[in-house]
């Protein structure tokens, strides 16, 4: 009786280590698989650098934000455009190829002259951790290309379709002078036409040195604009493009920024 006890309890004893082994292994791999590629924030990136900034805005010194858009262009664009030139300010686009970039190449010719920055956005908005990496290389050096074609500069800045990327994706920017752009601010305007709450939402959620996201070819984001500009105004932000959020660091090929 004595030896069963003791040899039950030790069955239990290995067998609670060895889960215990598993659980930590499980956890390891999760947290490499996590932290495969190189992430940084505007303000380490900026931290790290040295130098001057060049233009009028030092985002060392103003409570900056960047102001994007993916997705475009689209037929709601020029409306867009009109609103920021009204209020003397430029933006981030990240632009998609197929029905974008290749439907309307006059909008992103606009965009470029009006000073602009521009992103690659990939051509058909594949989410470029699940295909292949011969495919994913494709996706963003078709909109490279196109990109260059119309405005004569090529991208140093991408934004991965759902802001899902890896060791892979990194790979492939690092290869083709792409920084990766994530975000800090969403107001899900796919799901939404309520302009009222599109405002509301990037209000609740915008801090200093923060990214925001919008998409202008839906029906309730470029109307909810305008408000958004006076708003972030009003609290004392200036609104700026992602490479100005940075300087005077410059966007590192294949480098994670989010705030």
């Amino acid at each position: 009786m004595f030896f069963n006890a003791r040899t039950r309890r030790s069955r239990i004893l290995i067998a609670v280590a060895t889960a215990a082994a598993v659980v930590l292994a499980v956890a390891v791999t999760l947290a490499m698989t996590v932290t495969t590629y190189d992430h940084t924030s505007p303000r380490a990136a900026r931290g790290k650098a040295s130098g001057s900034v060049t233009g009028n805005v030092d985002c060392r010194k103003a409570k900056c934000v960047a102001l994007t858009f993916d997705g475009g262009p689209s037929l709601t664009t020029p409306k867009l455009l009109d609103i920021l030139k009204q209020d003397d300010l430029h933006a981030t686009f990240f632009v998609q190829g197929q029905g974008h970039i290749a439907k309307y190449p006059e909008i992103l010719r606009r965009i470029s002259d009006e000073g602009h920055e521009i992103g690659n956005h990939t051509w058909y908005h594949e989410v470029l951790t699940d295909i292949n990496e011969n495919d994913a290389r494709q996706e963003l050096t078709r909109t490279q290309d196109a990109i260059e074609k119309i405005t004569g500069t090529r991208p140093i800045l991408m934004r991965p379709p759902e802001g899902r990327t890896n060791r892979k994706v990194a790979k492939i920017c690092r290869d083709l002078g792409l920084a990766q752009v994530l975000w800090s601010v969403t107001a899900k305007d796919y799901e939404t036409t309520d302009s009222a709450l599109i405002t509301k939402r990037v209000l609740d959620q915008t801090h200093r040195d923060g990214i925001i996201l919008l998409h202008d070819l839906h029906k309730g984001t470029v109307p909810a604009v305008p408000g958004i500009i006076k708003a972030l105004k009003q609290r004392g932000y200036t609104i700026v493009t992602v490479s100005q959020l940075l300087a005077p660091a410059k966007p590192q090929p294949g480098m994670v920024y989010r705030p």
